[in-house]
């Protein structure tokens, strides 16, 4: 849930030439799912994976990162509920919303998790101003353009 120097380095290409970003992981490796909140793994999630459980183990060891992060995934939350949607579509449908985005990779592991998270497409008209605002205060990753790029 970080901004990356790409959406501030590569917005004049986005606006200038109308290419488009393609992001990946928009779920965060299933955090933004809400499965990881009580800081245990589930064993059929993607961080009981070998590959994973040392990423995870990496993160444990940096608590304020991982208190960070698991903060902002409950505050969300809430959010989600006022729309009615699950969180994993709510964060789908933010990625997708962005206007220099052209398509989102959902990385889903299974046929069932494909179904849900194809569902995002109807969570981004229910992202209005208001909504957007909402979601940037709890996250807090809008990017601040250099005075060049406005």
């Amino acid at each position: 849930m970080s901004v990356s120097r790409v959406e501030t380095e590569y917005l004049p290409l986005c606006a200038n030439y109308g290419l488009g970003l393609t992001t990946w992981s928009p779920l965060a490796s299933g955090v933004l799912t809400g499965m990881y909140n009580k800081g245990t793994i589930p064993p059929d999630s993607r961080f009981a994976l070998e590959n994973y459980n040392m990423l995870f183990s990496l993160n444990l060891a940096n608590r304020s990162l991982v208190d960070d992060v698991l903060r902002k995934v409950n505050g969300l939350k809430p959010i989600a509920d006022e729309l009615g949607v699950p969180l994993s579509q709510l964060a789908i449908a933010w990625c997708a919303a962005n206007p220099n985005v052209s398509s989102v990779i959902t990385g889903a592991t299974k046929e069932s998790q494909v179904q849900e998270n194809m569902k995002a497409i109807d969570v981004v008209p229910l992202l209005t101003p208001s909504v957007m605002e909402k979601i940037e205060g709890v996250i807090q990753t809008k990017p601040k353009l250099p005075d060049s790029s406005r």
